[in-house]
């Protein structure tokens, strides 16, 4: 396809970027802390490191990896825990030493946490303490040798440190009792690691950084191969997006999904780090409360999220009293930016947001909406740079702008394929090298795109195509709505209906009152014949609505 997005790039972004300017996310890393030195990288319940000290503590870890573990060139090691300043430099740490990053939720069940160790071979973990009850039930069906555990408050310094794990464990009972035997905690792996020197690794463009799983949601989870070339190309996309727009050295950006997710890896953890940027982890996005009252200690600069953790946001009293003087970029990612929480943003904070879209496998930005975007454009954007997309039909023909399909995309950013998966690498790639998303969209003549929906989530009504991004934009854009989810069930006069679940704002808004509401903003077909109100719905550890929960024999019902 003809890069007619081109046209439509804000000014000073470029149509390529420059892989070569990095060997490696670790001669990034050198690089960075050489630059920024004496600047606050992390900031985490009120403690802060610098770049010189992030350098320090994470030679100090990749020391440990080589000179006590010994562990080969390539090995994996898992890091399990939420965002804490134990994830950088464990993660700078492995990446410094040779090592394959293994990201793990650590909301995982033992069965799902036994499937990515085992698949990735990982032979290392770190883990937080709230989570070893879980490795403990499965660590003898594994090729695990080596665990370093942590805990909340094993970073604060003293007499912090002591307060939040005396709060955590015995207070708030958050530690389930564990037992892993040879376990080594992470403060005595950080002291070993200072008696040894750390061997520098040349790392090139092919060597592996990542395995980053995917959410199993077409079957078992799978681990994507992102090398450090792949990263390096996105993270220069996204510099290359940002760089008009942001002060080296000057930016705060707010990390609150957690750095294990593709998403927060590259676009906070890794792009600002090189603009020198200082990164504030939030443990806990879901204490909204707790999360409104940090954002209040900080004049912060830029805020990535899901729509469901900025729709919270704005639904928080306090939220609209902090000071959004100095933000500049708001950028959402991971499920589809609503009108309404797109709306209600730009009025209560004065900045646009900006709605971006990627995959685990494209590690993980493909377009992104341009930064100054004047209104809500219902777009993901347009590609980044150094990036072919492709609308393809179910016979892989490219078709024109302005028809719907499946969106294909090809650039140095693109996964090389599954861990020890070659038919699913296969299937998961064009003949011509474009990896298919599963994702059904469009592009208009100025080359902007936009996701129709997830083939699997689109609903067959009467032979007519309804997909649940625009009927829950719809319910979402009304006033006794916080969130509402849409799938399709079953129906014996239309093969399938559409079914919607919501979560009232207003206690006092009926069943009646929404679909008299959907007739009136949307197509006889794609209104909705079931409605179920609920406390709250199901999602991901990023906050993303996990239709599929909703497709169960209980969901098919009435309201």
């Amino acid at each position: 396809m003809e890069k007619i997005w081109l046209q439509s790039y804000p000014a000073g972004v470029p149509a390529e970027i420059d892989i070569a300017e990095f060997r490696s996310i670790g001669d990034l890393f050198e690089q960075g802390v050489r630059r920024f030195a004496s600047r606050t990288a992390y900031v985490c319940m009120g403690k802060s490191i610098t770049y010189a000290e992030l350098d320090t503590l994470s030679a100090r870890f990749a020391a440990f990896l080589q000179g006590e573990l010994k562990l080969a060139r390539g090995a994996r090691v898992a890091l399990m825990m939420p965002n804490l300043l134990q994830y950088p430099v464990a993660m700078f740490g492995v990446l410094r030493a040779g090592y394959t990053v293994v990201n793990v939720n650590p909301l995982y069940t033992a069965r799902e946490l036994e499937h990515q160790l085992r698949d990735a071979g990982a032979e290392a973990i770190l883990i937080l303490e709230n989570f070893a009850h879980t490795l403990q039930q499965v660590r003898s069906n594994l090729p695990l040798k080596h665990v370093v555990v942590t805990s909340l408050g094993e970073m604060l310094g003293f007499p912090k440190s002591m307060l939040v794990n005396f709060v955590v464990r015995h207070v708030k009972k958050m530690v389930p009792a564990w037992e892993l035997k040879g376990a080594i905690r992470f403060s005595d792996a950080l002291g070993r690691g200072a008696a040894h020197r750390l061997q520098p690794v040349e790392m090139g463009h092919e060597d592996i950084a990542y395995l980053q799983y995917t959410g199993g949601t077409t079957g078992v989870a799978k681990g994507a191969i992102l090398t450090h070339g792949n990263i390096i190309a996105n993270l220069q996309q996204a510099h290359a997006w940002i760089k008009p727009f942001v002060h080296e050295g000057d930016e705060i950006i707010i990390t609150a999904l957690p750095l294990y997710h593709i998403f927060s890896l590259t676009a906070n953890c890794l792009t600002f780090f090189k603009i020198g940027a200082m990164n504030v982890l939030i443990t806990n996005p879901r204490d909204i409360p707790g999360f409104v009252k940090e954002l209040g200690k900080y004049r912060f600069t830029t805020i990535t999220g899901v729509n469901t953790l900025f729709n919270a946001l704005l639904n928080n009293p306090d939220f609209a009293k902090l000071d959004f003087s100095a933000l500049h970029i708001a950028l959402g990612g991971g499920m589809a930016v609503q009108q309404a929480v797109a709306e209600k943003w730009r009025r209560v904070t004065g900045t646009a947001l900006v709605e971006a879209y990627g995959l685990t496998e494209t590690s993980p930005a493909v377009t992104i909406n341009p930064l100054d975007l004047a209104e809500f454009n219902h777009s993901i954007g347009l590609p980044v740079p150094s990036t072919e997309i492709s609308i393809r039909d179910d016979a892989d023909a490219e078709l024109a702008p302005g028809q719907r399909g499946e969106l294909c995309v090809r650039g140095p950013q693109v996964t090389r394929g599954y861990w020890n998966r070659p038919d699913d690498t296969a299937r998961a790639f064009t003949p011509d090298g474009f990896l298919r998303t599963g994702d059904i969209a469009v592009i208009n003549e100025q080359g902007f795109v936009s996701i129709v929906d997830r083939k699997k989530d689109m609903i067959l009504v009467s032979g007519f195509n309804v997909y649940p991004n625009e009927v829950e934009d719809v319910v979402a854009a009304h006033p006794g709505v916080i969130e509402v989810a849409a799938i399709g069930v079953p129906s014996e006069h239309s093969g399938e209906a559409v079914k919607i679940f919501v979560v009232r704002k207003d206690p006092a808004l009926t069943e009646a009152e929404l679909i008299a509401y959907c007739r009136a903003n949307l197509t006889g077909y794609k209104v909705p014949h079931l409605v179920e109100f609920r406390d709250e719905l199901p999602k991901s550890n990023v906050g993303k609505i996990l239709r599929r929960e909703l497709r169960t024999p209980s969901a098919e019902g009435g309201g």
